[in-house]
């Protein structure tokens, strides 16, 4: 039973990852791109480290912590930084493509 939920994570990670590298290359510009690395990959990665603390859970005794840090940086680290880029670009007035929603895009009520 460990297997088949550790294959179906490690299927799962490794689909999120690719959709959000895929997004990463895809995406028109700066601010659209960053949604790949932060949303999707965060979430692969996450899945990828569950089947391992899974695996590691099965095989030596006792949950390793090795995981469940990497597991809790990623999560916390990967948002913060992908903030900390938005605000970065914004502030150095990166140009958007014109299908980014911007403040000079939205239309007041």
């Amino acid at each position: 039973m460990s297997e088949i939920i550790i294959s179906v994570l490690l299927l799962v990670g490794g689909g999120f990852v690719l959709i959000g590298s895929i997004g990463l290359v895809k995406m028109p510009d700066f601010f659209m791109r960053l949604h790949g690395p932060t949303k999707a990959t965060t979430l692969g990665m996450a899945c990828l480290l569950t089947a391992a603390i899974v695996f590691f859970s099965q095989t030596v005794d006792g949950i390793s912590a090795k995981e469940i840090l990497i597991s809790i940086f990623l999560l916390l680290t990967a948002p913060i930084s992908g903030y900390m880029l938005i605000k970065s670009a914004i502030h150095h007035r990166l140009p958007a493509s014109k299908n980014t929603k911007g403040e000079e895009n939205i239309e007041e009520d």
